[in-house]
């Protein structure tokens, strides 16, 4: 009966050691999981505001700007434009 009861007790020591574990395991998850839903939304507002940022640098007028006072660029003209022929007249 002695060996009974110590083998029913190692059994609930056991099981009592893998609830505490499970537990201990279910909450660092619960946390790393809040922690990762955060890193989420932060990642979303960022990701939102390099977007609206991305269309306030991308207007064709402070493109045209930016061309013509960095690059020095100048509109097509007739005047500006070059023609190159095929001095050997091939065809595409």
């Amino acid at each position: 009966m002695a060996r009974l009861n110590a083998v029913l007790l190692l059994a609930v020591l056991t099981s009592a050691v893998y609830l505490v574990h499970t537990q201990y395991e279910s909450r660092r998850l619960f946390t790393e999981l809040d922690r990762a839903h955060a890193q989420a939304r932060r990642l979303e507002t960022e990701y939102r505001r390099l977007q609206v940022e991305k269309r306030a640098q991308a207007t064709p007028l402070r493109i045209e700007k930016m061309a013509r006072g960095q690059l020095n660029m100048l509109p097509a003209t007739p005047a500006i434009t070059q023609y190159v022929t095929d001095p050997q007249g091939a065809q595409p």
